[in-house]
């Protein structure tokens, strides 16, 4: 069959008459004429795709449901800095029956750790559907775990992402939105904390490492000096530390983190991938400055397992409807001093 079809006679058949019909246009004609033509690219705008449906009342009842859950782990969780900063040695006694100092030391950890995750995954909601994407309402992860009482919240996006600007918005929107919900929680917190002389050098417990931005709202709002004294912290402004924490590690440039999104967006696939490598890479080599606690080691490893297998794949938006222009590149280099402001090499020490 393949002999017969591109056999001489075959393309006399075929191909003579449809090249016979073709004019024979000479330089001079005006279809030739490039003089007015640019060498400059062009971008065709995308077709306006069709806003795919909200998310079901089903899926706002499970997004409720795990909201509640959450807040009563994390409300488990501030007892651990509620008894801390109230200096109660028998918590015990104080839950038996309860005692309201102790459950408003509690719910001021829980309430803005929770709105803090909410805003942070509402950014990236919001965005979702303003570009008419496909998306889950947050969903909360309970744990009862004594420093945090849960592991976060997500979204689960369903559709492609149209462009590299549309990329670039939903990675930016939850981190820019969480960072400036923490701001006034954590200056609220840290000024009704309490200072003290610094602890000695055999002090046995846990202490926490401090951001920058937590650093200097201390300095602004309680006179904090670093070099002579300790701050025992208020639960809130312990919220908005894991708050200060959640941001720095979603916005690290690794795969399909939020910091992953915004760097594919304005470097690209090659240059994302190396980015990822050598961001989890730097993060397992910061881990072992806090040593023998592993601080990030976890996080990392699991990354890096994960992101190995998959060869850190991150998904190519729809279209590419050229730059994202300077607006955009402002915001991330913003994204940028906000992980410099959020991140601690030791988060915390036994």
């Amino acid at each position: 069959m393949l002999r017969r079809l591109t056999s001489p006679s075959f393309r006399k058949k075929v191909f003579a008459p449809v090249n016979s019909n073709i004019p024979d246009f000479s330089q001079n004609s005006p279809i030739f004429d490039n003089s007015g033509i640019s060498n400059e690219p062009v971008y065709v705008p995308a077709e306006k795709h069709k806003p795919e449906p909200a998310p079901s009342p089903l899926q706002w009842a499970l997004s409720i449901l795990l909201l509640f859950l959450t807040f009563c782990t994390t409300t488990f969780a501030g007892f651990f800095y509620a008894t801390g900063f109230l200096g109660i040695r028998n918590p015990a006694s104080l839950l038996f029956p309860p005692d309201p100092r102790m459950l408003a030391a509690c719910v001021s950890f829980s309430f803005p750790l929770i709105g803090i995750l909410t805003a942070h995954e509402l950014g990236h909601y919001f965005a979702c559907r303003h570009y008419g994407m496909k998306c889950t309402p947050p969903y909360f992860i309970p744990a009862p775990l004594p420093l945090t009482g849960t592991l976060g919240a997500f979204i689960k996006i369903k559709s492609h992402f149209r462009n590299k600007r549309a990329l670039f918005d939903i990675g930016i929107a939850g981190p820019l939105a969480g960072f400036l919900f923490s701001l006034p929680v954590l200056w609220i917190g840290i000024s009704i904390s309490r200072l003290t002389p610094k602890l000695p050098a055999g002090f046995t417990g846990l202490t926490f490492g401090e951001p920058l931005i937590f650093r200097l709202i201390g300095i602004a709002a309680l006179g904090y000096a670093p070099e002579r004294q300790d701050m025992i912290a208020h639960p809130m402004a312990m919220a908005g530390w894991v708050g200060l924490l959640a941001t720095s590690l979603n916005l690290l440039p690794i795969w399909q983190l939020d910091g992953g999104h915004i760097s594919y967006a304005v470097f690209g696939a090659k240059r994302h991938k190396k980015l990822s490598y050598a961001a989890v890479a730097s993060l397992i080599i910061v881990s072992f400055m806090g040593w023998p606690t592993p601080s990030y080691l976890l996080f990392a490893l699991m990354l890096l397992i994960i992101g190995w297998r998959l060869r850190f794949y991150h998904p190519a938006p729809l279209t590419d409807e050229g730059p994202l222009g300077p607006g955009r590149i402002i915001l991330a280099l913003a994204a940028l001093l906000i992980l410099i402001l959020s991140f601690t090499p030791i988060p915390i020490t036994a």
